[in-house]
């Protein structure tokens, strides 16, 4: 009995200790947080790969035999891993040390002499590793991994001094080609590139030749079983878009004799048949004078009966443009804005390049030699289902409603079909507003139709409407749209083999159409089932599939909406049985694979506290073994936990939210609260959020693990007021977290992005409640953002205003009270909190000055506030340099206003230009 009770003693001593022994986040920790950034599962379930990378740093591979979880290797910087398809074999790159690079680069040594991959080949089962040093890369079949190719070093320039030293573009390598297992293998020299066909049978190579005169180009097709090759050609000066049929049988390439000296390229298509016989392809006929298209790539119809490709004009001559009498600095640069133009200037200069590239279509017909013309079907308007099957494709034409697209996001667009066999195109629908999609097997086109909210499809046959969902009891538009646009749908899976079956999710079940019986649509989840909190979704399981079979098991995800938990389910595709629970419960499940042969499955699991790690099941999930343990480092980390809270709007509406709370929370303690908030957040219960650097918004894990509490609510919007719809979700929300007993009110702090920082701008203009505000690239004007461009598309900003997230619902003359109301700008008089604003110069999505405008606006009142602008960043920061420092001066922020830290030097004294670069100031002040 004393014995039990000293070890008892010794275990709670140990456990308080722990307690006591952890620590708070630090910006510190973000380099070695880890991720899994992806994971493989072998063919017969036996193995499982799982690549581990650090934020900065080296990462690993860890490979485990999934029935002995003891069966674990780990291969330092080991990336790319990928399995032979006999599950025999492991081929992955490791990299060099990411330390020893930067000291290089501190170094100033040359690219070009940095230390290369380098080509781990693994036997499985007898654990024997062969290491090939100096690589630049490898490849493997697609599907049928038998063989794979790896490349060494760039050779340099060719050795007759007659040739000119090799471009960047032009260097070769050697290339060794071996079979999984054998001592097959093939060798090669001067490549310039290669490709394996899908199936793994067959292999381009394009190499560079030599003769007397010049250098060229060749083609050769290896057939990789019987050594035979075959160069069709030899003579090329550049070449193009090599690619295989689906069956590896056929081959297409564009290719170029042109001199290397000529500015304009011409290219032929080039065709080696199913006889490996050579065709070439140089126009399409009865098309005046054109260039087959360089920027369009060659590509095969499912059933390699058709090869479509690409054909421009020829360009046009300007005279202005050729006239050598003008010098550079006599010609005019101008900017005309038309009214009558389809696109503004800025999309049409944003789209430039994709506007020199565009090209018109051919098709090929292969067995009787026969090309025929699109007309004007260019190939931004014709779109194929994902294999090209079928003999029909449609044409989406939204040229005559282009012009209003500025404004009027949901304007429409002409449907017409193409046959393949003839190249006829003929409309079928005017006007239609969504996105149709041709099904896999190329029987129908179908979209949401959002003006009536229901799902159509057209029999591309017999030119025959079909009202897919007219007859179904659902909900097929989203149950929460809340903005002055058409709601949008939940979605679809697809189609099941043949087209027989269209798979559409309404609002939790999932509904099995027959197209041709539309009446007799049935609901393949519901069951006997009267719970209808829970969401169905199917999980496609095999990526190489266009679509469902329907003898094959099928597999469902679920999340209940009210509880947020989640799951895998076994369903029914005649829909007379309940899903069958695989595994379920307050988690995150996610990223769910499968062996080939379906003996085994994996998959993630997350919560707030646990990281998204991975674990293997075999088919019946009766036994889940967890594989991995990334970050134990947070065992030693003050983390919290988090809750589903509900509250009620000003409006009387229940609403949700996520309220987080420190380690060993305290509910008779007052503790310091950060509010952040974007639309609906509450689905994500049980996300894992690493710690990061910011790239905009305020790192949930740090401020928790530093003793706030972070409270997120959901938010309902209401047309035309968003500010004050805002307004009246987040401050009852926090009133009634503040109810709760444990918030000090005194010391609550908000911050935002993009639309939330509209949101903090706006809350801030109403109420003093919160001692400080973070608002990232805040729109504070709505009449000046009205009218301003997303530079990052080129788009007018009306369209954001009129149907979609700022949600006033009218044009600014129709409803300017509405733009004046919602705007911060015009009230920023009333604000008394201490703001924290970052927008950056290159912003692509609000326009930079609406940060200035709120600043000066807030510096004019004499509100203590900052103005943080990154130089060269966009909406959200990319360089993680500037994340960081960005996480640093939001976190010595908020601890200056809410929990009385010291005021680091950036903010007591700033950072005039002449100091920039030059020091960061995040020191402490002594005097605040």
């Amino acid at each position: 009995m004393r014995l039990s009770f000293i070890l008892l003693f010794f275990f709670l001593f140990q456990n308080v200790d722990a307690q006591e022994n952890k620590r708070s986040l630090g910006h510190q920790d973000y380099d070695a947080w880890e991720t899994i950034k992806s994971k493989q599962i072998s063919n017969d379930g036996k193995w499982v790969s799982l690549e581990i990378s650090l934020q900065d740093g080296d990462g690993r591979l860890e490979l485990i035999e999934g029935s002995s979880k003891k069966k674990k290797a780990s291969f330092p910087r080991l990336s790319h891993a990928v399995f032979s398809s006999d599950s025999d074999w492991m081929i992955g790159l490791i990299q060099p040390e990411k330390d020893s690079i930067r000291k290089l680069k501190l170094d100033k040594v040359k690219k070009e002499d940095f230390p290369k991959d380098s080509l781990l080949l693994l036997e499985l089962k007898s654990g024997e590793k062969t290491k090939i040093p100096d690589i630049i890369g490898f490849k493997l079949p697609k599907k049928e991994k038998r063989w794979f190719a790896y490349h060494q070093s760039m050779m340099a320039a060719l050795d007759s001094s007659a040739h000119k030293p090799e471009s960047k573009e032009e260097k070769t390598f050697d290339l060794k080609v071996q079979e999984f297992g054998t001592d097959r293998t093939y060798s090669f020299t001067k490549v310039l590139d290669y490709g394996f066909s899908d199936n793994g049978e067959r292999m381009y190579l394009v190499k560079k030749e030599l003769d007397t005169i010049a250098a060229s180009i060749s083609l050769t097709i290896l057939h990789l079983e019987s050594g035979q090759s075959i160069m069709p050609i030899d003579n090329l000066t550049s070449y193009k878009f090599p690619v295989f049929s689906s069956e590896g049988n056929q081959f297409a390439i564009l290719a170029s004799q042109t001199a290397p000296e000529e500015e304009l390229k011409s290219y032929q298509l080039l065709l080696l048949d199913v006889k490996d016989e050579l065709r070439v392809l140089k126009e399409v006929p009865k098309v005046p004078e054109h260039n087959i298209s360089k920027h369009f790539s060659p590509a095969f119809s499912g059933s390699g009966k058709f090869l479509f490709f690409g054909w421009q004009p020829m360009p046009k001559d300007y005279p202005y443009l050729k006239d050598t009498t003008i010098l550079e600095e006599e010609r005019v640069e101008v900017d005309i804005w038309g009214w009558q133009d389809k696109e503004i200037q800025p999309m049409q200069i944003k789209n430039l390049k994709n506007k020199e590239k565009e090209s018109n279509l051919a098709i090929y017909h292969i067995a009787t030699d026969e090309i025929i013309d699109l007309g004007e079907s260019n190939s931004n308007q014709v779109h194929f289902n994902r294999f090209k099957k079928g003999d029909w494709v449609i044409k989406r034409d939204n040229s005559p409603y282009r012009r209003n697209y500025s404004w009027d996001i949901q304007s429409g667009e002409d449907l017409s079909r193409v046959n393949l066999n003839t190249g006829e195109v003929e409309l079928l629908k005017e006007n239609l507003i969504g996105r149709p999609r041709i099904s896999p097997a190329g029987k129908y086109v179908y979209w949401y139709n959002a003006p009536d909210s229901s799902w159509k499809a057209i029999d591309l046959k017999s030119k025959v409407e079909i009202e897919l969902t007219a007859e179904i009891e659902d909900f097929f538009y989203n149950q929460l749209h809340d903005s002055p646009s058409l709601p949008g749908s939940y979605g679809n899976a697809g189609w099941t083999t043949d087209d027989q079956y269209f798979l559409v999710y309404g609002q939790y079940h999932i509904w099995k159409v027959n197209p041709l019986q539309t009446h007799k649509a049935k609901n393949i989840t519901k069951g006997e089932s009267e719970n209808d909190h829970m969401t169905y979704r199917l999980v496609n399981l095999d990526t190489e599939q266009d679509h469902y079979e329907v003898n094959k098991e099928m597999v469902l995800s679920g999340f209940d909406q009210e509880t947020k938990s989640s799951g895998y389910f076994l369903g029914d595709w005649e829909g007379n049985k309940q899903p069958e629970e695989l595994v379920f419960g307050k988690a995150n499940y996610s990223g769910l694979k499968v062996s080939e042969d379906n003996s085994h499955y994996i998959y993630q699991k997350s919560t707030f506290k646990d990281s998204p790690n991975v674990f293997y099941t075999n088919a019946t999930f009766r036994k889940q073994q967890q594989l991995s343990e990334i970050n134990p480092q947070q065992s030693r980390i003050k983390w919290g936990e988090v809750e589903l809270v509900d509250f009620l709007s000003n409006d009387g509406d229940p609403m949700k939210g996520l309220l987080f709370k420190p380690e060993n929370f305290d509910p008779q303690k007052k503790y310091p609260m950060m509010v952040y908030f974007y639309e609906r957040r509450s689905d994500a219960l049980h996300h894992y959020y690493s710690p990061v650097p910011s790239a905009s918004i305020i790192n949930i894990p740090y401020f928790v693990s530093n003793d706030y509490l972070v409270f997120v609510p959901d938010i309902k919007y209401k047309v035309g007021l968003p500010g004050p719809s805002a307004f009246d979700c987040i401050v009852p929300g926090v009133q009634a977290m503040i109810a709760k007993g444990f918030v000090d009110k005194e010391n609550i702090g908000i911050q935002g992005q993009s639309w939330g920082g509209y949101q903090v701008a706006y809350i801030i203009t109403q109420t003093n409640m919160f001692k400080a505000a973070g608002a990232g690239a805040p729109v504070v004007n709505m009449t000046s953002a009205y009218g301003g461009i997303r530079w990052g598309s080129g788009m007018s900003r009306m369209f954001q205003y009129e149907q979609t997230q700022s949600r006033i619902g009218g044009t600014l003359w129709e409803k300017p009270s509405h733009y004046i109301e919602n705007s911060p700008l015009f009230f920023t008089d009333r604000v008394e909190t201490p703001t924290l604003i970052m927008h950056n110069d290159q912003d692509g999505a609000v326009p930079w000055y609406q940060g200035i405008e709120f600043f000066m606006a807030l510096k004019r009142n004499n509100v203590p506030s900052w103005l943080l602008v990154y130089n060269g960043e966009d909406h959200n920061l990319k360089e993680r340099k500037n994340k960081k420092d960005l996480s640093i001066r939001l976190s010595q922020f908020f601890d200056h206003y809410l929990k009385g830290a010291k005021a680091p030097l950036w903010m007591t004294e700033g950072i005039p230009a002449i100091e920039k670069g030059k020091t960061l100031k995040y020191e402490l002040s002594e005097n605040d």
